[in-house]
């Protein structure tokens, strides 16, 4: 463990200021919210259309990832559409 934490020093990082990313877990749990049909208005109508499923951001040729980065994309009752993007954003952490 000393010889990991040295090796992240020589690199610039501290292991211990390491943080997990669960953009994986956050999406899924945003995708299920939406198809919840808990945004029905009180007259009964829905907004929401149509829900795609969770994206990862992938090479577009190579196919290999290229970031923790996950998308949804929602189309509304009008046709328009609306992306949701989970990423990380290491510089707002605490």
């Amino acid at each position: 463990m000393y010889k990991l934490k040295q090796r992240a020093n020589k690199m610039g990082l501290l292991a211990n200021h390491l943080k997990m990313a669960y953009c994986d877990f956050i999406a899924d749990r945003v995708r299920k919210a939406l198809v919840n049909d808990q945004w029905t208005m009180q007259d009964g109508e829905n907004l929401i259309d149509d829900i795609g499923n969770v994206q990862m951001d992938l090479h577009p040729t190579e196919g290999y990832l290229l970031s923790t980065a996950k998308s949804i994309t929602v189309h509304d009752v009008n046709g328009k559409a609306y992306i949701v993007s989970i990423q990380e954003a290491p510089i707002l952490d605490k």
